[in-house]
């Protein structure tokens, strides 16, 4: 019932920021955790960050603490991801998923597509 859309990646150099947008569609967006998950090419998808159903506890990989910052709007079903002072190593598809706050892909029901963020040194 509910679907993902990202947007917002691209090619940024070191250092610079990007937003990354997750639009929803769906009545219960509201009812779910949300999270971010990124992978790379021959890796794992790994836990980015995530907020709960409130917004009000959120949760962040250490990779990527003090420099990203996750969000969201229930009112127009949308979640950010901040994303400052990025690195090479950031570079990854993005993607947004909402259910039961974790920092496994298996506490996720929904998944949106992703967005390619690349990072150039």
């Amino acid at each position: 019932q509910v679907q993902l859309v990202e947007s917002g990646g691209g090619l940024v150099q070191a250092g610079g920021s990007l937003r990354l947008s997750c639009a929803a569609s769906g009545r219960t967006f509201s009812m779910y955790a949300m999270g971010w998950f990124r992978q790379a090419p021959g890796k794992e998808r790994e836990f980015v960050a995530a907020i709960n159903w409130s917004g009000a506890s959120t949760y962040y990989a250490d990779s990527v603490k003090g420099r990203f910052t996750i969000s969201r709007d229930n009112a127009k079903k949308t979640v950010l991801l901040q994303m400052n002072s990025l690195k090479p190593e950031d570079t990854a598809v993005y993607y947004c998923a909402a259910g039961s706050v974790g920092v496994t892909p298996t506490s996720y029901y929904y998944w949106g597509q992703g967005t390619q963020v690349t990072v150039s040194s």
